[in-house]
């Protein structure tokens, strides 16, 4: 190769080179991913699109929803709770689907007091369904640093993990007559809201609005996810890893699941028989991890 063609080579190198570096760092922009649902400009993208903020004030809180709907995947999300005193908020990470029969796999963290601990609420609804609640406290400070809560959904079952670590597993009983979400397209949705008639001490803690506004931060949205709808062809999951798809839990799975579940798990269910006076539900008696 002589000296003209090796330095065209070299230039044309360097110029993928850079074009891929600009795809790469602009790949999970939240300009591209999500559209703020509701607050203004209680809810802001920052960092050229990198970071989002969700703020709540006694006028309003705020939220954002994924431009694109999904049947099945794994979901990620940094999230940074309210610090400090955020009884009465509910900072949010879900899917969901739309209509009366909606499916739903929820996130829900509710803020305490200062110097209590976050209340980590899951649940799933299915045909409009809910009543699965396990609640946890965390191994950290969620509001000190951001963490990773995760979502993956697939034909077998959906699993919560926080920082990589499987927090509950909800198995697909369908053959048991036990409904699971299978067939509706999902949005992921995140918000941060007013809930102190509810989400703190049953609402005898109320929110204090001299410590407004209170606010969340997000960032590092990824949906490896088979895309729904307008532009399904173009969904990363077809070039990415999808293992995803036949997600389970392997030995170690297993045993930090039992570690979250014996030393933080604080509401199951499955173990609530004054609330289920005539029997468990179905699920309840084939599957261990709930």
């Amino acid at each position: 190769m002589g000296q003209s063609s090796y330095s065209n080579a070299k230039a044309c190198a360097v110029a993928l080179t850079i074009s891929y570096l600009i795809l790469a760092a602009s790949a999970g922009s939240f300009y591209d991913d999500v559209d703020i649902t509701f607050g203004g400009e209680r809810a802001k993208i920052l960092n050229g699109g990198q970071d989002l903020s969700l703020s709540l004030d006694q006028y309003s809180g705020s939220g954002f929803q994924s431009k694109h709907e999904y049947l099945f995947g794994r979901f990620d999300m940094q999230l940074k709770l309210v610090p400090g005193n955020s009884a009465g908020t509910v900072t949010t990470f879900y899917l969901s689907s739309q209509g009366a029969g909606h499916d739903e796999i929820d996130f829900e963290f509710l803020g305490n007091s200062t110097g209590n601990p976050y209340t980590i609420h899951t649940n799933v609804y299915t045909q409009g369904t809910g009543n699965k609640e396990q609640q946890f406290h965390l191994w950290f400070d969620p509001t000190a640093a951001f963490h990773t809560y995760t979502i993956v959904w697939n034909t077998q079952r959906i699993i919560f993990l926080i920082d990589n670590i499987p927090v509950r597993v909800f198995n697909n009983h369908d053959a048991s007559g036990v409904p699971f979400p299978k067939s509706q397209p999902m949005r992921v949705y995140a918000s941060l809201w007013n809930a102190d008639d509810w989400a703190t001490q049953g609402g005898r803690v109320k929110a204090d609005w001299t410590k407004a506004p209170f606010t969340a931060s997000y960032k590092k949205f990824n949906a490896n996810a088979k895309r729904v709808g307008p532009n399904s062809k173009s969904t990363s999951s077809e070039s990415d890893n999808q293992a995803w798809s036949t997600q389970g839990l392997d030995a170690a799975g297993r045993n930090r699941i039992r570690w979250v579940q014996n030393k933080h798990m604080i509401y199951n269910y499955c173990n609530d028989r004054k609330r289920f006076p005539n029997g468990l539900p179905t699920e309840c008696k084939n599957s261990r991890f709930l």
